[in-house]
Parts: C-alpha cells; structure tokens; sequence
C-alpha cells in the first residue's frame, strides 16, 4: 500500500523531500514518486481530482501523471523530449510528444493544467504560461512551480558554483565529474527570477494568483515570498497556484 503525502507545511515533509532530492541521481524512482505524491495532494486541496482532466506539461517519464490517475484524474502528458519519456525503460500510456508553447489542445480542456520544475527550461516563460492558461477552462486550476536562478540549487547539477557564473560552474563540474554538466545556461536552463515573475501573474487579467509560496519549506511558506532581494534566494522553489478567470 502507498503511503499517503507527508503534511504540508511541516519540517518532516521538508526534511524527506530534500533527502530524497539529495539522493535524485541514484535512486530517480523513489525521489520522483515521492515528489508526484506530495503534488498531486497539493492540487487535490483546491480540486477533488476524481474524474478531471489534467493536463501535465513538460512531465517527463510520467511520475506525475500516474500519481494523478492513482487519485482518479483522467491525465495526458505532453512532453517535447523523447529521452525524457523514455528515462524509465517506458513511455508513459496516453503520452504526447508535444511543446508547452503549442499544445495539441483546444482551449479550455482541461480542470487542471500542471508543471512542475519546468518553467526554468524555457526560454520564454510568459508564452509557455500563457500556453497553460489558454487549455485551462474557466475557473479551473493552473499550478505551476520552478527552481529559480538565485536559490541555492538555481545551477541544478553545477550549484551552488552558478553564484561565481554560469561558464565557471560548468567547467568545474566538468573537471570534477569527467563530463559535461547536462544542463547549460542559455540552451536548456535559464536565468528565472521569482519578483519579475510574481508581478507577471499579478498583472494578468485572465488569471488569479490563489497562492504564489516557496514549494519546500516548513513554515512562512508564503511570507518568505514577500521580501524583495531575500526572496530570490530563499524561496528555492516558486509554487504558483492560479485560478484561471471567466
């Protein structure tokens, strides 16, 4: 039997996320069930998931989506990376080879549109957000999170070396491992900041920012994104919770 999601917000959930993070590399299943179990029980505070549609953008292997069938979603995948979806040995069923900035969808198909840790992959972030809230219906729910480029982990693999430069942190990397780091700035990882994108939500006029929180810590989730310049660096990870309007 599955274990249900840890409490959110609480040191233990924070404490088991980030170990299970720490241990991504060797142990890839077990970090991402835990990470699309703790999701999908996100959403399901907003939306009972029994019956919707949900929509995972950029979703890779399919953690999250089966994690939202396991809770009676009817989930479709897209992702645009045909390595990724075959990272576990499988494609996912239903799975759709498909960018986030032209989805196969039509407008408003889906009760909930979701990626996760995404969003810092692309090089036009405001399109691809846009993308998610044209297939979201009226009403429905739009959750999104990203690591951005000031938080510790912002250089991914070559962190927390990307505070000394993008370039410098990669050939470190290079020398140390004997391979080039997957991900380079300006290719597949970009400079995401967490005010500019707070202030893009804020001043659409086709979404609502239900809760806009760091994804991981244990208390003053949503306070920590509050203070200018502190939350560049402490936030970690942006979760946005939107609610698309009428």
């Amino acid at each position: 039997m599955r274990k249900p999601a840890l409490k959110d917000p609480s040191i233990r959930r924070s404490i088991t996320l980030f170990r299970a993070f720490l241990s991504e590399q060797t142990e890839p299943e077990r970090c991402y069930d835990l990470l699309a179990r703790d999701a999908a029980a996100q959403v399901a505070r907003y939306v009972p998931l029994a019956g919707r549609v949900v929509v995972d953008v950029g979703g890779g292997s399919g953690h999250f989506t089966e994690e939202f069938r396991r809770h009676g979603a009817h989930c479709y995948l897209f992702e645009p990376d045909l390595r990724e979806l075959a990272a576990r040995g499988r494609t996912p069923d239903g799975a759709v080879v498909a960018d986030g900035y032209l989805l196969p969808l039509a407008d408003g198909t889906a009760d909930v549109c979701f990626s996760s840790n995404v969003l810092e992959h692309v090089a036009d972030p405001q399109t691809f957000l846009s993308e998610m809230v044209r297939v979201t219906r009226p009403g429905g729910l739009i959750y999104v999170s990203f690591t951005n480029w000031l938080s510790p982990w912002g250089g991914h693999e070559t962190a927390p070396w990307h505070y000394l430069g993008a370039e410098r942190a990669r050939e470190r990397y290079r020398r140390r491992t004997g391979r080039s780091a997957k991900h380079a700035v300006g290719e597949n990882l970009f400079r995401i900041h967490i005010g500019p994108t707070l202030r893009h939500v804020r001043g659409r006029e086709d979404v609502s920012v239900v809760s806009a929180r760091s994804r991981y810590w244990p208390f003053l989730a949503d306070a920590v994104t509050r203070v200018p310049g502190l939350r560049e660096v402490a936030t970690w990870n942006l979760l946005l919770i939107l609610r698309r309007r009428p």
